[in-house]
């Protein structure tokens, strides 16, 4: 089966002039946690890459007529995503079968089965998608082996292949360190392309002011308020199914605090409390950063955010709401999904603060 594959993986780029190539991104799921290192690494490979529009009604209506649907919210805008990219006319869309990134632990079985859902549901796309599996012992997905399919579509050599994946990783790790360092996703999303990315982080390393994680500035007449949003990076920064949760808390006096700023060994540490990992990596990623924020006295609320029917959150707010009333922190669950109105998110996180600030004035 090897050697077939390999021999149709060559079939299909016949024709094809690699130095015009182009390769579609889609911007859902896990693009928020990678997209630095995709957008160096196909800039170090010379190939094109473009990416799909941002989430809006048209994209998830279109996502939602064609998954199935009793799916979650995520997959169907990702299966917009995927049909604004072949709106876009690229030759294919990079869309990699996440598997595992810690040892004894997996990614959501809907991720696993991510692209065969696509390839069955649009038979046409079949020829099309790149899909190698990732499986890595850490967040650095840069292993050779995780790509190797990928060389193959775009004939490239191992040699360039190898060296594209060490300057995405350490470009990434920028990324990374600027994260830890209090800045959200947020900051480097409005970059399309590699070019204004590579602008934002070289400013944002030399910038003398703080990030809004940060501040202290009081807000107007009140102080800010630090709440800690818990959520799956696809739920937190995807500006349109969640009604813009980040700027509205900003609206508020609201310093903004998510797992991706903290470090993974804070992470890793936390995680020891459970007497087993649960079996989701991101899952227990989340856990980890929302128990150290339920011990961090500078945060006055946690808010976790989560799709509608998302098995492993279902399992995880249950952990979390319990551990929050043993630490007397106040807790918030939204869920979120297709039908969820702006008027419904905005009154519960005003509410919220609302209460935050009493707490604190009587604190």
């Amino acid at each position: 089966m090897a050697v077939l594959d390999k021999f149709f993986i060559k079939e299909e780029s016949v024709g094809l002039n690699m130095s015009q190539i182009k390769v579609g991104l889609p911007a859902a799921l896990l693009y928020y946690y990678y997209f630095p290192f995709w957008f160096k690494l196909f800039d170090e490979l010379n190939i094109e890459l473009v990416v799909s529009d941002n989430t809006s009604r048209k994209l998830l209506d279109k996502g939602t007529k064609n998954a199935i649907s009793e799916i979650c919210v995520p997959i169907k805008i990702m299966v917009g995503h995927i049909l604004n990219l072949k709106e876009k006319e690229v030759d294919y869309i990079y869309l990699p079968r996440f598997k595992s990134l810690k040892k004894g632990t997996v990614m959501c079985p809907k991720f696993l089965g991510l692209p065969d859902l696509i390839k069955h549901t649009f038979p046409e796309f079949k020829n099309i998608i790149i899909s190698d599996i990732i499986k890595s012992k850490s967040d650095n997905i840069s292993q050779y082996h995780n790509f190797i399919n990928l060389k193959e579509k775009l004939n490239r050599s191992k040699f360039d292949m190898k060296s594209a994946l060490k300057k995405s990783a350490l470009f990434w790790e920028r990324f990374r360190e600027l994260l830890f360092s209090g800045y959200l996703i947020d900051d480097f999303l409005k970059a399309n392309n590699i070019k204004s990315l590579e602008k934002i982080i070289a400013d944002l390393e030399q910038s003398s002011l703080l990030p809004q994680s940060k501040q202290q500035e009081s807000f107007g007449r009140e102080e800010f308020i630090d709440i800690a949003l818990i959520g799956y990076v696809y739920n937190v920064y995807d500006s349109y199914i969640n009604m813009d949760i980040i700027k509205k808390c900003k609206e508020l006096g609201v310093r903004v605090h998510t797992f991706s700023m903290v470090k993974e060994e804070i992470i890793e540490s936390e995680l020891k409390k459970l007497r087993k990992p649960m079996f989701w990596e991101f899952t227990n990623k989340l856990y980890g950063a929302c128990e150290y924020y339920l011990k961090n006295k500078r945060i006055d609320g946690i808010i976790h955010l989560t799709a509608f029917g998302c098995g492993p959150d279902s399992v995880l707010s249950q952990i979390l709401e319990f551990d929050a009333k043993n630490y007397n922190k106040p807790f918030m669950t939204l869920r979120i999904d297709e039908q969820t109105g702006e008027s419904h998110i905005i009154t519960r996180i005003e509410a919220f603060v609302d209460l935050l600030r009493l707490k604190k004035e009587e604190c």
